[in-house]
């Protein structure tokens, strides 16, 4: 399938491996959204609206193309976890998720721009953490790890991963991108993408033929 554009809204360098995992070439564009979690929003509302905000920031810069925006987000017993803001913070989050399950949600957007589609999507995953001991959790956030992750941990390049016990739903999604679902929403896009273009050179053919018809006439 060849697809246009993509330009990814985001600097995480996991969201850009994973990408590239499935063949995909794109360009980044980091988008400057601040990402504001509102307590009257659901997570997936959350999570939703900022995938959709750097997705759409990015995109009316861009003249063509697919803009591709996501956030993740951390809840544990109904509270949201973001990204830490000081090591402090880090600790005092991985102390609560020791030893419990907390669900990871990570909202993407996909906008056209030419077409101004739109496409937003959730997937929503179970982690359970073994229990931490203190020094583990001392060791890790002194090696500045959890600083950029929301929840302070990561799965997938760290000493986070051996925190995790079991996963219930996509993994990738726990790395920060859920995969399968954003694939199948790219591919229902680019198929749009190619009828509205094959309805628009058929309709212009359609009135060149006339045009043509009548200049015979």
């Amino acid at each position: 399938m060849k697809y246009p554009p993509l330009i990814l809204a985001s600097q995480s360098p996991r969201r850009k491996t994973l990408l590239r995992q499935i063949g995909l070439k794109f360009t980044v564009r980091p988008s400057a959204v601040r990402e504001n979690l509102l307590d009257h929003e659901t997570p997936e509302h959350n999570a939703r609206r900022i995938a959709l905000s750097k997705a759409m920031k990015i995109a009316k810069a861009c003249r063509h193309g697919v803009v591709i925006g996501a956030d993740t987000i951390v809840v544990l017993r109904g509270k949201i976890l973001g990204k830490p803001r000081s090591h402090d913070e880090a600790k005092r989050m991985l102390r609560s998720l020791s030893g419990s399950m907390h669900t990871v949600y990570t909202g993407f957007a996909l906008v056209d721009v030419e077409t101004h589609r739109r496409i937003v999507d959730i997937e929503k995953t179970k982690v359970w953490f073994r229990k931490l001991s203190e020094e583990e959790i001392e060791e890790y956030v002194a090696s500045g790890s959890p600083m950029d992750k929301a929840g302070a941990y990561g799965i997938q390049d760290d000493y986070g991963a051996v925190f995790v016990e079991r996963v219930e739903g996509c993994f990738y999604n726990v790395v920060g991108f859920p995969l399968t679902r954003f694939y199948k929403a790219l591919q229902v896009m680019i198929c749009e993408r190619s009828n509205n273009y094959r309805g628009v050179k058929g309709d212009d053919a359609t009135k060149d033929e006339s045009a043509d018809r009548k200049s015979r006439s």
